[in-house]
């Protein structure tokens, strides 16, 4: 087969053109989530990744005609308008981190640090937005691979093409020839671009491949315990689930601390005053368990405060990392009040 058969955006509309747009719609529908995954992974942003996603189906779209199913598959065919597109916006926007990635940890304890919403933060991806069991398992196999928050941050710190290869190798396990016809160039090239990137990677972030995909049945109970004496204002309970060497991070807030004393003194001087003033709901974002925060107003009523993204190792948490933006709410599906 030669060319989808659909009709471009500037035919004539009439019922056919909505039928192979239909068409067009339902061939393609299934690698949204991982297409989707894709950007986010180049981009760091969920926005900036769904608005990648809608670019590239117009492109795909528009260039349909010239679609040769003989030689490539659709999947591999958008994959390569997806990253070409994800090329071209990097060239035009900074690179986006986290607190840990800018600056050292705070010597001091400051409870209301300043915000800077000027710089570009990650963004945590919900995983309602990575397909699920009801989809087929290959899609959502790729669409959840390599999305850990830590992978992503990691990955900000490599090249525009250096990250493209690392993730179309890596993790979808490409062969360096089909990313070499992808990225038009050779695989010897993409070879020595992926020896560069991995060790890379491997001075800013050298405990990646130790990352587990899965939670046990005890590290879901800290979660859940987390949670529980954050309500409560607990700080003994809390100790209890921290690592020693825990770490706690809060874009767009620059500030960040380091280690259970200063952690909990932190929590102590914000949330301890008033057992009750906070809410949890369980959540998940970046295949790492999150839980949903809520803060009671004067009024009584809880509204949406932050995203806390938890990742825990040997049962206890070595890492929270809270994004303290209300909107993200809606990108998880939860309400904006309890």
């Amino acid at each position: 087969m030669t060319g989808i058969d659909i009709r471009r955006p500037d035919s004539p509309v009439g019922s056919s053109s909505m039928t192979v747009g239909a068409e067009f719609a339902t061939r393609t529908a299934p690698f949204r989530p991982e297409l989707l995954a894709h950007c986010y992974r180049m981009l760091g942003s969920i926005h900036e990744a769904e608005d990648l996603v809608q670019e590239t189906m117009l492109r795909a779209w528009r260039a349909a005609d010239r679609f040769d199913e003989r030689k490539a598959s659709l999947r591999t065919w958008l994959y390569r308008i997806a990253t070409n597109a994800c090329l071209t916006a990097l060239e035009q926007r900074g690179n986006r981190a986290l607190p840990t990635g800018l600056v050292g940890p705070s010597r001091e304890l400051v409870l209301n640090p300043p915000r800077y919403p000027e710089i570009s933060w990650l963004e945590p991806i919900p995983d309602v937005l990575l397909g699920n069991s009801a989809d087929d398992p290959a899609t959502v196999v790729a669409a959840r691979s390599g999305i850990r928050l830590a992978f992503i941050a990691a990955l900000q710190h490599l090249p525009a093409r250096q990250r493209a290869v690392l993730i179309l190798r890596d993790v979808l396990a490409w062969s360096a020839a089909e990313v070499a016809d992808l990225l038009d160039t050779s695989p010897a090239a993409v070879n020595s671009a992926l020896q560069r990137a991995h060790a890379h990677l491997e001075k800013v972030a050298p405990m990646l491949d130790q990352m587990s995909e899965s939670l046990s049945p005890d590290e879901r109970a800290t979660v859940d315990r987390y949670m529980h004496y954050f309500g409560k204002a607990d700080m003994r309970g809390l100790a209890e689930v921290l690592r020693e060497d825990v770490v706690i991070e809060m874009p767009p807030a620059l500030v960040w601390f380091a280690g259970r004393v200063d952690v909990l003194e932190f929590f102590t001087g914000k949330i301890c005053a008033e057992p009750g003033k906070w809410r949890f709901i369980r959540t998940a974002a970046n295949t790492q368990p999150a839980a949903a925060c809520y803060l009671r107003d004067a009024e009584g009523i809880y509204r949406a405060q932050s995203i806390h993204v938890l990742t825990v190792t040997d049962s206890a948490i070595d890492k929270i990392t809270v994004f303290l933006e209300p909107k993200l709410f809606v990108r998880f599906g939860l309400p904006a009040t309890l």
